[in-house]
């Protein structure tokens, strides 16, 4: 009886202790990133498979020391480039992040408007597309933090169909073990493109801001007054950890299926994420369509407030503005118009004539350009004992934060040199 209680306690224990970290790691698989995804399993079959694995310690990695960053000094990473930074590098963040999200945000909600209109082909995807936006507008300002983040985590459970799909459809265990831990990579223009468009979709800078911020906002509703020790630097860590595990899973299982079902079935051309919800219909039986579909509606409901919410958090924290998911809308009315006004501007683009796809395009060379200087930033930051105090980097989190860094400017220079030279 005694064990089964310490069993329970643990559980108990566990459950309070994930929350922005998860949150995070979920949203890393928005509507935008599943179609990345399914556009690598399709065209490559299971070649991609591994970048899941090791996607998965540079994340956590660069997740952990934002977090940190928020925790040890109670501000968000664009409040600490502001007090120890020149203000063109953050002006510079400004203006990058701006649009990039925008588009993200735009390419997430055309994405759920869509899969919407294949569930329910009589209604148009542009009324689901407004639909999801003001729903989410209504319950990022009328929810408290507290229910926003019971209410993400709970939408985290939709993520759980894509660990299904794949096993709807016969696999073949031993290439799936071989693709995932022995790397492959084609010297070619459209293999290092998907390449480089995962590293943009899985490592993305405004992670970096939402993770730091909501760290901060996470332990005021907890408890306001405690100094930061080893145990709750600790649980971060794991909470980070199994944010971003899950989310690397999410990854595996997306580019499982349409890797196994799609590319085996000729189908090697994915563009956005209703194309693959309807290509895995005829291929995989209505349930996984099904599954598919609803998985894409679920990660948009959770990755649509992270986006925003990281961009009113910039802007805030930049101009020192009344800030927090905690504040009701007359206590920080400049945070939420903010939101308010990248949830309408992103819905706008599906009625300008920016399609989903170029939005995507748009939003990786934006994000592959920032990604690298904010790594840099973020590990200058986490070295720095001024800053840090006791709770700098270990030796395993710079060698990893270096390697992202390296990939990372790799990827920019890549995607560079595919626009420009057009081969």
């Amino acid at each position: 009886m005694k064990i089964a209680e310490k069993k329970d306690n643990r559980f108990v224990r566990f459950l309070k202790m994930i929350g922005p970290g998860l949150v995070t790691g979920a949203s890393d698989d928005d509507p935008s990133g599943i179609a990345t995804y399914s556009q690598a399993g399709a065209a490559f079959g299971l070649s991609t498979l591994w970048t899941s694995i090791v996607a998965f310690p540079l994340m956590a990695a660069i997740q952990q020391m934002c977090a940190r960053i928020g925790l040890v000094t109670s501000q968000g990473l664009t409040g600490t480039l502001k007090k120890h930074y020149p203000r063109p590098i953050l002006y510079i963040m400004l203006v990058f992040s701006f649009p990039a999200i925008v588009m993200n945000i735009g390419a997430d909600i055309a994405g759920m408007g869509a899969v919407g209109n294949l569930l329910f082909p009589s209604i148009h995807a542009g009324f689901f597309s407004v639909f999801f936006t003001l729903l989410l507008l209504g319950l990022i300002i009328y929810l408290p933090y507290q229910k926003i983040a019971a209410t993400l985590k709970f939408l985290c459970i939709v993520m759980l169909v894509y660990f299904i799909v794949p096993f709807l459809y016969k696999q073949d265990f031993g290439e799936i073990l071989r693709s995932a831990f022995i790397p492959t990579i084609q010297f070619n223009k459209a293999f290092i493109a998907i390449l480089v468009g995962i590293l943009g979709t899985t490592i993305s800078p405004y992670l970096f801001f939402w993770q730091a911020s909501v760290e901060v906002e996470e332990m005021k509703n907890k408890q306001p007054l405690l100094v930061v020790n080893k145990k709750i630097i600790r649980e971060m860590n794991q909470d980070v950890d199994f944010g971003m595990t899950f989310s690397g899973f999410v990854m595996f299982f997306i580019i499982l299926t349409t890797g196994t079902v799609l590319f085996k079935a000729g189908v090697h051309q994915i563009d956005t994420v209703e194309q693959a919800s309807m290509a895995l219909k005829p291929l995989a039986g209505n349930f996984a369509y099904l599954l598919f579909a609803i998985g894409v509606i679920g990660t948009g409901l959770i990755a649509i407030p992270v986006l925003s919410g990281s961009l009113s958090y910039i802007f805030t924290e930049t101009f020192g503005w009344e800030q927090g998911l905690d504040k009701k809308f007359h206590e920080a009315k400049g945070f939420y118009i903010i939101i308010a006004i990248s949830l309408l501007l992103g819905l706008s683009l599906n009625y300008i004539g920016i399609s989903p796809i170029d939005a995507l395009i748009y939003t990786a060379i934006l994000y592959g350009l920032t990604a690298p200087v904010l790594i840099a930033i973020i590990l200058h930051i986490s070295n720095n004992e001024k800053v840090m105090g006791k709770f700098t980097n270990s030796r395993m989190s710079n060698i990893l934060g270096i390697i992202a860094f390296l990939i990372m400017t790799i990827a920019a220079g890549l995607l560079v040199y595919f626009q420009i030279s057009g081969n």
